[in-house]
Parts: C-alpha cells; structure tokens; sequence
C-alpha cells in the first residue's frame, strides 16, 4: 500500500472524511422538521393543561342533564317535605282513631322520606357534574332509568301530565349522560 491510497488505513484521512474520536465534531446541518410532541387532550402538552391553557368543557348534554337534575331534586325536596307535613296534619283531622292515625301519619311520612331522598340524590349528582368521575355519570343513568320506570307506572294514573313529564326527563337524562361526549367529560384525566 501506499502512502497516497485511499485504502490506506495508516495513511492521513482525506479530505471529507469525520475526524477520529476525541476530535471536534463539525456542526451538523438540520434536516426534516423536529419531532412531534406526544399527543394529548389538551395540545401539546403532555402533562395536562398548564396554567392559563384552555381546558375541556363541560358538554351540552350534561349541561342540560345537570339543570334538569337541579330542578327536578328541588321540587321533590319540597314535595317529599310537604308529603310528610301533609301527611301528619290529614291524620290528625281526619278524626282517625289512633291506630288507623297512626298508620296513615307512617305511610305518608315513609313515602315522603322516600322522595325527599330521591331529590336529595339528584341534587348531589347536579353538584357532582362539574367535577366528579364515572360513577356520577352511572349514577345519572340510574336515576333516569328510575325516574323513567317511576313516569311508567304513574302513567295509567290520573296523574297523566305529571308522569309523562317524569318519563321524558327521565328518558333524556339516560340519553345525556350515556352519550359519547359525557363519557369522556367523566373520564377525563384531573389534575
């Protein structure tokens, strides 16, 4: 070999070539575009929403579902409170004996206790809405069902308007909050 060949693993490097080890690496131009960021649900950002970021927004179906749950837990709070006062004040004039007194002031304050229950139970998950997980938003779900199995029962009463309007807020909370947008309102990560 000689000392001008290129082959030459003695010889000096030619022109072009990288330097060995230890030597300054020259700059490198850049090619392509960057990496991307991971993907997040809230841009790129991969640890959340920082402070000031837009975050996701409560959609308009449980919304809606949440202002129906307040009103409906507030007028069966009055009405399961009023059941039962009702109920004491029809025994004690009614004139009843004791024991059929008695029994009448039971049945209503038990059915009354019920529904102050039930109002109350709509009302925590209105409040819950806002920021609580997946188990509020099956908890709305089962309480649509129920108010909707309670519309169906009622129906063939003289109570007719009062139930139908009790199926149909009962049908559409179990629409709200089993859509796709709501699962993801209650699954979204909370930092």
């Amino acid at each position: 070999m000689s000392f001008g060949d290129p082959n030459n693993p003695y010889g000096q490097p030619p022109q072009g070539q990288q330097p060995g080890y230890g030597q300054p690496q020259p700059p490198q131009g850049g090619y392509g575009y960057p990496a991307a960021p991971p993907a997040s649900p809230y841009g790129a950002y991969p640890a959340g929403a920082p402070y000031g970021a837009p975050a996701m927004t409560m959609p308009g179906g449980v919304k809606t579902a949440r202002v129906l749950l307040w009103i409906v837990g507030i007028l069966q709070i009055l009405a399961g409170i009023a059941l039962a006062l009702v109920g004491g004040a029809f025994a004690s004039e009614a004139g009843l004996d004791s024991g059929a007194g008695a029994a009448v002031t039971g049945v209503f304050v038990f059915i009354g206790l019920l529904v102050l229950a039930f109002g109350v139970w709509g009302v925590i998950i209105a409040a819950k809405c806002a920021n609580g997980g997946n188990g509020i938003r099956i908890s709305g779900i089962v309480y649509g069902s129920l108010s909707t199995a309670g519309g169906l029962a009622n129906l063939g009463q003289s109570q007719g308007v009062s139930s139908v309007v009790g199926l149909v807020i009962g049908i559409l909370l179990i629409v709200f909050f089993a859509k796709a947008d709501a699962a993801a309102w209650f699954k979204r990560p909370r930092y």
